[in-house]
């Protein structure tokens, strides 16, 4: 007779390590499994690390996600059978968010593209990385390569003393704006850098060589400026910027009319298509989609968190929360999530039920904090 332990136990799932793994461990990084990966939710504290962002710089070890090159003759046009940006309209260094979307419509991961003068770096996020690979694979020509840029690591510098310190390490920086980035050399170690980020504030992510990429976050770090961040912070400043998370806020059963996400649809792709899911997409466009991702400020003290439902005034479910938390830089609960179009209008009032408590509600615009990126115009009047 078989020993019950051996039958159908599943196998175990093995936790990646990131490069700087035991540098976080190091300065006392709190360590989660996340995406795949041991990674530091926080280091001093949640709320401490959201407002040294807001005020300072903070550092970010994002090299969970996916770096990727495409190359190869016809790029651009395979590129747009699959994502709805306008891709042969991207300028070199230039910058932009699309979606990877399936044949109904639904969002299979969020990611930024630009443009190399070797081809399309494009980054994904990091917990749905392999199975973008595979579709990107499955679907592109055979003329297109598709190189995962596993060598490299990935840091964010994010708040308003980013560009100061950065400058200060790599000269010229500080010329890049919103959405656009370069090359720069540092010491000898070549460096991707772009004015971007995910947590609403000014700042940069600089791709760099996996075997380098500790002796960069120690020459960050050394400014008096930046602090490292954890994945805690990085997700309520996040929520506060009004960004979605893939996974959470966008999953395969949202298309880019229910998530708000309308203007990663390009116009010169609207009006032509070719790209997965165009005839729905457009049909939601014209009638409206039967749900809206919006944002929501909770009254009282208490967050509201994702899987929590939401009801109307007869007691009907109309919605979901799909991310909540306490935002340090509003000083109340916040919340995004899906809602029945009608009642996605700013000022509706709503209740949310989270373990049989009722919470009050209402709809609110987003970004819940003002972005404050810098961008050409702001530049170019010395703002």
């Amino acid at each position: 007779m078989s020993d019950p332990d051996t039958i159908d136990q599943p196998e175990p799932v093995e936790i990646g390590t990131l490069p700087l793994d035991a540098w976080h461990r190091a300065k006392g990084g709190r360590m989660v499994e996340f995406a795949g990966y041991h990674m530091p939710i926080q280091y001093e504290g949640i709320m401490a690390e959201h407002q040294w962002v807001r005020e300072n710089a903070g550092l970010f070890d994002v090299s969970h996600m996916g770096q990727l090159l495409l190359s190869g003759d016809g790029l651009d046009a395979a590129l747009e059978g699959v994502i709805p940006a306008d891709v042969a309209a991207l300028k070199p260094l230039a910058q932009k968010y699309s979606l990877l979307l399936a044949d109904n419509g639904g969002i299979l991961d969020d990611l930024m593209i630009s443009r190399w003068d070797d081809g399309i770096y494009m980054v994904v996020n990091g917990a749905v990385k392999y199975d973008d690979i595979g579709h990107l694979r499955d679907l592109l020509p055979d003329a297109i390569t598709l190189n995962h840029m596993d060598d490299q690591a990935l840091l964010a510098l994010q708040g308003p003393k980013a560009v100061d310190v950065l400058d200060r390490l790599v000269p010229g920086v500080g010329a890049l704006v919103f959405m656009t980035g370069a090359r720069f050399d540092w010491n000898g170690t070549p460096l991707w850098i772009s004015r971007s980020g995910y947590t609403g504030e000014d700042g940069f992510e600089i791709s760099v060589p996996a075997d380098a990429v500790e002796a960069l976050a120690d020459a960050l770090t050394a400014a008096p400026e930046v602090k490292p961040i954890g994945l805690g912070a990085r997700d309520s400043l996040r929520l506060e910027a009004g960004l979605p998370l893939y996974g959470h806020d966008l999953d395969p059963e949202t298309t880019p009319v229910m998530s708000d996400l309308g203007f990663a649809l390009a116009k010169r792709r609207r009006e032509q298509g070719g790209f997965p899911g165009h005839e729905r997409i457009m049909i939601e466009r014209e009638q409206g989609a039967a749900v809206k991702r919006v944002g929501l400020l909770v009254e009282g003290r208490q967050p509201v968190r994702e899987g929590a439902l939401v009801i109307d005034g007869d007691g009907n479910d109309v919605g979901r929360i799909t991310s909540g938390g306490f935002a340090p830089s509003v000083g109340a609960p916040i919340a995004m999530g899906y809602v029945a179009a009608a009642l996605a209008v700013p000022g509706t009032r709503l209740a949310l039920t989270q373990r049989g408590k009722v919470h009050h509600a209402t709809v609110t615009a987003m970004p819940f904090v003002p972005h404050r990126y810098v961008r050409q115009t702001a530049v170019k009047t010395g703002a």
